[in-house]
């Protein structure tokens, strides 16, 4: 018997439903026609065990227990898992061949190895099981994936490199966790201070930001604007580039904060000639935005629907699984494979289907088209979020559905949708030996941009370049060498603004690209070659989190922490705040998925890290946290005492 293990019981009935008929339903699995079997976890059956597990001297938090760090690794059943645990056990005993059905990413490779581990699979068994990688539940999709398994060994390493951050994530937040809870206690704080690798430098970045913003001292600063003439009538605006001599009078961005200095310099340009020093023109290709890896979806739907990164993962959850409308939601990657090109005209069908506000666009699309999304080369285990070929009536979904299903869809059928073609004209002009630049950007073929008549999803130029080509809408023809005649100069006053305050798609659009926030340059390459601060899958979870723990509040749409959040940032070592360690961690864990770097590597070198932040924790009292209020007890009794889990001791794998 071929016993298929899937992540969740949605992807174990989407793998029934194409094997031989008939089913029979059992308590926790489906027998097929053939003699097969499909079960199921639950999402994580098994976690890692608390620390009175190694002892029970660890169940009281005290400092001179820090750091543990156990010798054997022990995981425990789930409570809420362990009938399902059992269905498993026997199914397993019972089976010739096994075949990994795990979400396909990192986690779920670790999720389905650790059940097989743990239920003692070993022998010919273990060497023969294969690897089923499903993104997209329809049957077509899955048929597929079935007919393409792979031997589940090649993804040993990508197993263990998700085994060495669980296991760090476990070192590094227990006992983080109690060497601050600790420490806040001394100081009347009654609450659990959370430390965690990535929910702790997310936690800086809010606490940063809002410092920022209450320190912000607005100040005034000016620009002058030259309204120019040319021989032949046309009037347009250019804007005043300071020289090296003005410096003194400019801020670190370059703002001029001299009213007297512009004043003059109006004075001295107005009813004067201006002689075009250069004059360019040139044609611009904007390429369709990728389709959505995960990240970019919630960026986009907190954005244009208020969702927040929770809201839009679990809409995505229900879209793949209930609805089967989209791929596998808690996918990396922007591309697609090229094989997939065989299928867009059904996929464009179904959106057509399925979306009245798509249905025209789906008509104007050009399937010979080939956009940079269908890239080989960059899919690994998963590709982008995209609709799937299903057709349903769409007005069963609920609205958060029917929008994000919406977005998706649109995403995906501007890759069948000609480049946005611009105009870009600049003339530099010289005006009593100062230098002005005058910019404008013409439309003039919209191309995938018909799809977003509101929005602009184009990448945005710098702030000045934006602000020169708003004073036109279009240049006259110029060359180098022609006169104008600058009139009445005019000075245009502002105000420096703080920084905004984080909100969803914000704060997301931080932890994707969290390298703009760290100085150190090496630092600032691991992370723009990383995915960012947390996973695809992780970081709606992590920003709740920091919710629930108190740390984080919500003020209308923005992000703001609290006193408990400002004082536990204030009160940790400066590289427990940062995403420097995050970078570092990567780094290792990126080698070991490909063989480059082992699990010892990474692991000894974190032990020796946590011993010296632990000996830092102790250098100073949180003064910051004295009198701030917890919005729960660090220590709860439990009503009644349950029976202690059973335990599976796990060494740790070689690599």
């Amino acid at each position: 018997m071929k016993l298929y293990i899937a992540e969740k019981p949605s992807l174990g009935r989407a793998i029934a439903e194409v094997l031989p008929k008939p089913h029979k339903k059992g308590d926790g699995f489906i027998t097929v026609g053939n003699g097969d079997c499909v079960s199921w976890c639950v999402g994580h059956l098994l976690e890692q065990a608390e620390p009175d597990a190694y002892d029970a001297k660890f169940k009281k938090w005290q400092l001179e227990h820090l750091p543990i760090v156990p010798d054997i690794w022990q995981l425990k059943p789930k409570p809420t898992s362990s009938k399902q645990l059992a269905v498993l056990k026997r199914l397993v005993k019972e089976a010739d061949e096994l075949v990994h059905a795990g979400d396909p990413d990192r986690e779920g490779q670790l999720l389905v190895d650790q059940v097989i581990n743990y239920l003692g699979v070993n022998g010919a068994k273990r060497n023969t099981i294969q690897r089923c990688l499903i993104s997209d539940l329809n049957p077509i999709a899955v048929t597929r994936a079935l007919a393409q398994l792979r031997d589940n060994r090649e993804f040993i390493p990508l197993s263990t490199s998700a085994l060495a951050r669980s296991r760090a994530d476990w070192l590094y937040g227990i006992n983080m966790t109690r060497a601050f809870t600790l420490q806040g206690r001394k100081v009347g704080y009654q609450g659990v201070l959370s430390v965690g690798r990535v929910q702790t430098p997310l936690l800086g970045l809010v606490v940063n930001r809002d410092a920022e913003i209450e320190n912000f001292v607005s100040k005034p600063f000016f620009q002058v604007i030259a309204n120019l003439l040319t021989k032949d009538g046309d009037r347009f605006k250019a804007r005043w580039q300071p020289s090296e001599e003005c410096l003194p009078w400019q801020d670190e961005e370059g703002r001029v904060l001299s009213r007297s200095l512009v004043e003059n310099v109006t004075a001295r340009i107005t009813n004067q000639p201006a002689t075009v020093t250069s004059s360019k023109v040139k044609k611009r290709l904007q390429a369709p935005p990728l389709p959505y890896n995960l990240s970019s979806l919630q960026i986009d739907a907190a954005k244009r629907f208020g969702m927040s990164a929770k809201a839009v993962l679990d809409t995505c959850q229900s879209l793949y699984e209930r609805h089967k409308l989209l791929t596998y939601p808690r996918s990396d990657s922007r591309y697609l494979p090229v094989e997939h090109l065989k299928e867009s005209s059904a996929v464009l069908a179904a959106i057509k289907n399925n979306s009245t506000a798509l249905a025209s666009p789906v008509s104007d699309a050009d399937t010979s088209l080939v956009s940079k999304a269908w890239n080989d080369k960059k899919v690994q285990a998963h590709h982008a979020i995209i609709p799937t070929a299903r057709k349903m009536d769409i007005s069963k979904l609920n609205q958060a559905e029917r929008n994000v299903y919406e977005l998706a869809a649109r995403q995906y059928l501007i890759q069948f949708y000609p480049h946005h073609e611009t105009q870009e004209s600049q003339i530099e002009l010289t005006i009593a030996g100062g230098l002005f630049i005058a910019k404008a950007s013409e439309s003039l073929k919209l191309g995938w941009k018909q799809l977003f008549p509101t929005k602009n999803t184009g990448k945005s130029s710098n702030k000045n370049s934006q602000q020169d080509a708003a004073l036109n809408s279009h240049l006259p023809v110029l060359k180098k060498g022609d006169i104008c005649s600058s009139e009445a100069a005019e000075i245009l006053s502002k105000e420096t603004s703080p920084p905004k305050p984080f909100d969803d798609a914000s704060l997301l659009a931080a932890m994707t690209g969290i390298a703009r926030y760290v100085k150190d340059a090496e630092i600032r390459k691991i992370l723009k070659e990383t995915d960012g601060l947390g996973t695809e899958a992780t970081r709606a979870s992590i920003i709740e989190l920091l919710f629930t723990r108190g740390f984080l509040q919500r003020q209308g749409k923005t992000i703001r922490s609290t006193p408990a959040g400002k004082g536990l940032i204030n009160s940790l070592p400066v590289m427990a705040t940062t995403p420097d360690m995050t970078a570092q961690w990567e780094t290792l864990l990126s080698a070991m998925s490909l063989k480059e770097a082992s699990y010892q590597a990474f692991m000894t070198p974190l032990e020796a890290t946590l011993r010296d932040l632990i000996t830092q924790s102790q250098v100073k009292l949180p003064t910051g946290l004295k009198d701030v209020q917890s919005t729960k007890p660090a220590f709860k009794k439990s009503a009644k005492k349950k029976k202690p889990a059973v335990k599976k001791k796990t060494k740790a794998p070689a690599s």
